[in-house]
Order: C-alpha cells, then structure tokens, then sequence
C-alpha cells in the first residue's frame, strides 16, 4: 500500500476495521508518514500541523519529520497547530498505536496534518501540493475518517425505503462514495458531497488524496477492503457510524 483510508472511532468499535487497511502495509520501504486527518473541534479553511517534535503513546515515542513539516510551512499555506488543538484531536491520536506497531521498531518519522473545512478548490491545490510526496515509494499517507453518522444526534436522517432498512439505506449512500473514491473521481465525489451531504468527517482528507492521486501521472488503484457499521439502525431512533477501509496501491511516478 502506498496509501490506506481507516476510521478513528474508539478502538472497540472501528479497531477491527481499521486493522483491515494496515495489514496491507509494507513498512521495509516506509520512512515517512504523512497522517491527515478532519479537524472535530476547531473551525478551520486552511490545513495545520504539528509544532511538537514527537508524540507519546502507550507503546513509545514516535518522532516528528520537523523538517518536512517547515517545508510544507514554508508554502504559506499551513497553520500552526496550537498544542491543546493537537493533543485533543482523536482523528490524528487514534492512529498513533496502529502506526507505531505496524513500523515494528523501524525507524521513520510523522507528518501529522490537520485538514479543515477546506473549499473545494482548496482540495486541488493541497492535492496538488502532496503528489510528489504520494509519488515518492518511501513515503506512506493515511487518510483518517468514519463514514455516514446516522441518527437524530447527529442531525442527519435520510432513508431512501427502496433500499430496505435504515442500515441499509446507509450502506448504499456509503457505497456510492466510496465507489467515486476507488475510481479516484474527486470531482464525482465533491458533487455526491454537495448532493446527499453524507457525514463523512473525513471528506476533506479524503478529497486531498483524490486531487494527489489525480496530480500524480501513474496508473494507481484504489480499493475497499473493509465496510462495517456500529450497529444496524432499524428505526428512526437509532443511531450508527460506517467504518470503511481503503488500500491504495501505487507505482512509483515520474
């Protein structure tokens, strides 16, 4: 994999599914990773990073790729993140455990970007922006993010009945985007965004991806390995989060 889509819910919920997406990891060629993940707490239009140079986590240190992290800086287009914005972002924090197990002692270094509420045209110039990155064999990119947020609590509560049950009305709209993201149409998928507005937390990380993946002038596959939900909504009471999980795999561009 040269790339992976994985969920950041509490372990006990998205950790099988997530696992899906890392067990497709080659860590002999990786060292770097660039994790982007949705900002939850702070409004933002602009993408941010880290000013830390390493984080903890239960199974040790893993270190900053300072340097990559003031090259991106130095474009202009990257904010600083306050350090309470960045120790209290789960979609980043999540992965952090499956990172450093999966590296096996190996050293690398991290490149956490945190991605706001970015327009659409902002989409294409940091996709644009991370190509070469993407295109690089040594370096591996995780997009963070569940899928549809289903339920009263989370103000969003379409139910298309041809498609049977609740929870599987809400399999069929995570389908539709995640077959737009296997084609790596992120223009198809910026306009099933604006149509069905479906809650995918990390639609902006996700569309960075598409625009590096369309920037990058290689044949690239994407695909889905795993889909699950938190339980199977049956009435309009309920409530559920999708987890899917993407491998992409890539040849090294020119």
């Amino acid at each position: 994999a040269r790339a992976i889509i994985a969920p950041h819910a509490g372990y006990s919920y998205s950790g099988p599914a997530a696992a899906w997406a890392y067990k497709h990891i080659n860590q002999s060629t990786i060292s770097r990773i660039f994790l982007l993940g949705p900002s939850h707490h702070v409004y933002s239009t602009r993408c941010s990073l880290t000013a830390c140079t390493s984080y903890d986590t239960p199974l040790g240190t893993i270190p900053i790729d300072t340097e990559a992290c003031n090259t991106l800086r130095a474009t202009g287009m990257f904010d600083d993140m306050p350090r309470n914005t960045d120790e209290g972002e789960h979609s980043l924090e999540m992965h952090l455990p499956y990172i450093f197990q999966v590296m096996q002692g190996r050293r690398f270094l991290l490149v956490p970007v945190l991605v706001g509420a970015l327009s659409e045209g902002a989409e294409a110039t940091y996709g644009k922006l991370f190509a070469d990155s993407l295109g690089n064999p040594e370096n591996l990119f995780i997009i963070s993010t569940d899928f549809c947020h289903w339920g009263k609590r989370f103000r969003f509560t379409p139910w298309d009945k041809t498609k049977g049950e609740i929870f599987q009305s809400i399999e069929a709209l995570d389908r539709q985007g995640m077959a737009l993201i296997e084609a790596q149409d992120a223009e198809g998928f910026a306009a099933y965004q604006r149509q069905h507005g479906n809650t995918i937390c990390g639609q902006h990380p996700i569309a960075v991806l598409l625009h590096a993946l369309q920037s990058c002038p290689v044949q690239h596959q994407a695909r889905f390995v795993r889909y699950e939900q938190s339980s199977h909504c049956r009435s309009c009471d309920d409530s559920s989060v999708s987890y899917a999980s993407a491998v992409i795999s890539l040849r090294e561009c020119r």
